[in-house]
């Protein structure tokens, strides 16, 4: 029996990237033996260990066998006669596909060391357009690569679109699109996530409504890149700029003008009301990927209130106030800033804007902290019924807001 580590643990630290999670191929070895060693069998689809001292993961070497439909098609063969090589055979890029010894030695039978050096991400064999899904993690892969200088290889690139006229991506479940989709947000190149989807032809599939973006015209003095689609992965990139690792942040800014695409032909550029339009396919994408609910909240805020926090100056104070209560925001303060994040994202995600400064961002937090600081307790008089009492809360909240202004 002899144990290896394995994917991206390896391939993290020839990216001289920190480590994350360590995972370990067990060759030569039964369920039986792991058990008698004190490993807890946790895997449901194929043998996997958790470490009796450090309780990190180790799995029997495997082979996979395409036997129906979609990424769950397939019979696993974890006998103790797989060796090391066919086990790394079956996984998904070359840069996974490199195993280290206990000496530090690599086995790396596939090119993944050359292909880490050479900043190209490419699959390890014929068997990758078995597994549709491997479609969304090289989308995926790229948006946390290609700040790196990655890119894929053509190759790759023909099956990925192979796979994605085949039909197969129908076959993906909604929890494991929106698992991708959340890890691409999180990265520091959101943009290469799409890109990398539309160019292989599956973006239409997974997010259509994200798809429909492009092409679709926006008045160059306000969008210079004028196409919907390349603004969505401007703002998608600037989200994570200004809120690293935030996806929360991250599916906001991705959905925020969602209607731009609903938008007549007859009135294009313009975009007269998208904000309302958007709020439709923002809720159906959400009902599809099974999106949590504080991302679908974010989402649904941002996509109805970005034109009015762009415009934060010339809003009444009432009418702040009413922005404020329609997102709940005295309730769940900590959105506030969140919206503000977003929207700041939509501003500089666009030609020149890069490193414009965004007030509105800094006013909008101010204004609501001020509403904050009202309280019942101290508005309501004897005798109130609770509407009067909600009443006088909301006019001392609109009085703060104005009085915030002034001091500014």
């Amino acid at each position: 029996m002899k144990t290896y580590l394995v994917g991206g643990a390896v391939r993290d630290r020839l990216l001289g990237l920190p480590p994350g999670d360590r995972d370990w191929v067990v060759v030569g070895a039964t369920q039986a033996e792991m058990e008698a060693q004190g490993f807890k069998a946790v895997g449901r689809d194929f043998p996997v260990f958790l470490h009796p001292d450090t309780n990190e993961e180790h799995a029997l070497a495997r082979t996979e066998r395409k036997s129906g439909r979609g990424y769950r098609g397939f019979v696993v063969d974890a006998d103790p006669s797989v060796t090391l090589e066919e086990d790394l055979q079956r996984r998904d890029f070359t840069l996974n596909a490199i195993a280290q010894a206990d000496d530090g030695a690599l086995v790396d039978p596939y090119g993944g060391v050359r292909d880490i050096e050479a900043r190209v991400l490419r699959h390890v064999g014929p068997a990758f357009v078995e597994d549709p899904l491997r479609v969304l993690r090289a989308a995926r892969f790229m948006a946390r690569f290609a700040p790196l200088g990655f890119s894929i290889a053509p190759d790759t690139m023909a099956l990925m679109r192979t796979m994605a006229d085949s039909g197969e991506l129908d076959a993906l479940v909604p929890e494991r699109v929106w698992q991708e989709l959340r890890r691409a947000l999180a990265s520091a190149r959101p943009s290469a996530f799409l890109s990398t989807l539309r160019d292989c032809g599956a973006l239409a599939v997974v997010l259509p409504e994200v798809d429909a973006l492009y092409g679709v015209p926006q008045r160059a003095e306000y969008h210079p890149e004028v196409d919907t689609g390349v603004h969505q992965q401007m703002v998608s990139d600037m989200a994570a700029r200004l809120a690293p690792g935030d996806a929360r942040i991250g599916f906001a800014a991705l959905a925020h003008d969602l209607g731009k695409a609903l938008t007549p032909a007859d009135v294009l550029p313009k975009h007269i009301g998208h904000e309302h339009a958007g709020v439709k396919p923002v809720m159906a994408l959400c009902e599809r990927l099974k999106v949590p609910v504080d991302h679908r909240d974010l989402a649904v805020m941002a996509c109805r209130e970005h034109l009015n926090v762009h415009r934060l100056d010339e809003l009444r104070d009432a009418t702040v106030v009413e922005l404020l209560t329609r997102c709940d925001a005295f309730r769940r303060p900590e959105r506030i800033p969140w919206l503000a994040t977003v929207c700041e994202a939509d501003k500089r995600g666009r030609g020149g804007n890069e490193n414009a400064d965004y007030p509105q961002g800094r006013t909008l937090v101010r204004l609501h902290e001020a509403t904050l600081r009202v309280s019942a307790r101290d508005v309501a008089r004897e005798g109130m019924s609770g509407p009067e009492i909600g009443e006088a809360v909301r006019e001392a909240r609109v009085r703060a807001v104005h009085e915030a202004r002034r001091q500014a």
